[in-house]
């Protein structure tokens, strides 16, 4: 706890009140450990039961979570904003970051001729009765989602503000506080904060290179998880992309769990090298989404979502009587994208340039005797028997990657490296540094 700050309050409300303060005003980093309960109520001169109800007051918002021995603790992206350079670790000048998992911006299409075609084409200005998603969007998504292994033919169709939006209103559509979500592990880490936003408890599964491993997420769904979300490719952090085989098993599972709302998540859409293999309607509820923020940019968002007609006609209904629609300048916009051969071709080859990227990485490191997984998308995970060191070191080597704490639960320690900003050029120095870094301290003490 910051020393400059003290924690006031003579009841929950405002115990946890005070807490969130100074998580708005940024003292505290992430990570940052709460006072033990009977440490802070001796000092409020509250009973330990009124701390401890504060604290479950902020672990329900998502504010803190509580991890064993490690008592609470301030979660890494908790749903209050605050200073903007709280939101992430900052990354000093001259250190290569390789932590963010973004695309590299200077592989995103240009959007100056869809931007003139949109504003040459736009007609008059879009009236709140008109605006939905639009249906030449809907016409044109339908194929591309079809040819891409989503069985999309007879499904529903409508467009969110991007992927974790669509993920946002299924769940909620569908569950509520205290119901149990499978996900996978490690995984998304900004899944991982809305579930806690929105009072769901996660429950691990297992995840290998062909995705979701069954046998772990047998036990979720025997665990009661009313929902599961599953990424078909790209998976981050992990790279792993769902296969024909483990798709087929994953179908048997959710056959006999038709209450189950199955989420797949393709948000690498055209970024990605390998085709997807969908799960695909098994349950009586089901939706897949995918985005254009990777492909065309990040600024860009917009995602199709595919699903059934309840779950869908439940999203569109939500968002009627919220923010009502997405931007049909934005929906215009990514219709031109998918028509333009040129970006088309922009983004294949950023795909390809990615690919080069993770696989000479990956190349490198198993060369220098290193583990590492990633067989799709723009990240790459090593598993590290400590990720504070490594992490540290790999800073001091002029490389930011992200510990692997932000993605997982139950997994084992690891770090995520994105290669999206990694010139092909520094991947051997990078390598050399990885190897260093996880190789045993005794290795690096120096010799009498």
């Amino acid at each position: 706890m910051s020393a400059q700050y003290q924690v006031e309050g003579d009841s929950a409300a405002s115990i946890s009140a005070s807490i969130e303060r100074g998580v708005r005003r940024g003292v505290w980093e992430v990570g940052t450990a709460l006072p033990p309960v009977r440490v802070l109520a001796e000092n409020l001169h509250v009973s330990p039961a009124t701390v401890s109800k504060a604290y479950q007051e902020l672990r329900h918002r998502g504010v803190v979570e509580t991890e064993g021995r490690r008592g609470t603790r301030i979660r890494s992206r908790p749903p209050v904003a605050g200073p903007r350079s709280a939101l992430r670790l900052s990354v000093p000048a001259g250190v290569r970051d390789l932590s963010s998992g973004e695309p590299d911006v200077g592989l995103l299409p240009p959007l100056g001729r869809a931007l003139r075609a949109v504003a040459e084409t736009n007609g008059p200005p879009q009236g709140y009765a008109a605006a939905a998603a639009m249906p030449e969007l809907i016409e044109a998504a339908r194929p591309r989602l079809i040819a891409g292994g989503i069985p999309a033919g007879g499904a529903e169709i409508t467009v969110t503000a991007g992927t974790l939006d669509a993920v946002e209103r299924l769940l909620t559509a569908h569950l509520r506080p205290g119901d149990a979500v499978a996900v996978e592990d490690p995984g998304w880490a900004n899944l991982l904060d809305l579930l806690a936003a929105l009072g769901l408890r996660p429950v691990p599964v297992s995840v290998d290179q062909e995705g979701p491993e069954p046998a772990s997420m047998s036990a979720a769904l025997q665990a009661g998880a009313q929902a599961a979300v599953i990424t078909v490719r790209a998976q981050n952090p992990t790279g792993a992309a769902v296969s024909e085989a483990r798709a087929e098993a994953l179908r048997a599972l959710f056959a006999g769990s038709p209450g189950v709302l199955v989420i797949e998540d393709d948000h690498a859409a055209e970024l990605a090298e390998e085709p997807p293999h969908s799960i695909g309607p098994v349950t009586g509820a089901w939706a897949v989404t995918r985005s254009a923020s990777k492909p065309f940019g990040p600024d860009l968002r917009v995602a199709v979502l595919a699903g059934d007609e309840a779950t869908i006609a439940r999203v569109v209904g939500r968002m009627r009587i919220g923010s009502g629609w997405v931007s049909t300048v934005l929906q215009r916009l990514l219709l031109r994208l998918w028509e333009d051969d040129e970006v088309t071709a922009a983004v294949a080859e950023a795909a390809r340039a990615y690919g080069r990227r993770r696989r000479a990485l990956l190349e490198a490191l198993g060369s220098r005797g290193v583990a590492a997984l990633g067989a799709t998308g723009i990240n790459v995970w090593v598993p590290v028997p400590d990720e504070t060191r490594t992490v540290g070191m790999l800073r001091e080597a002029g490389y930011a990657v992200a510990p692997g704490s932000l993605f997982r639960q139950s997994a084992p320690p690891g770090v995520r490296i994105s290669v999206g900003p990694l010139p092909e050029a520094e991947i051997p120095a990078l390598a050399d540094a990885v190897a260093v870094a996880v190789s045993p301290p005794s290795l690096h003490a120096p010799t009498r």
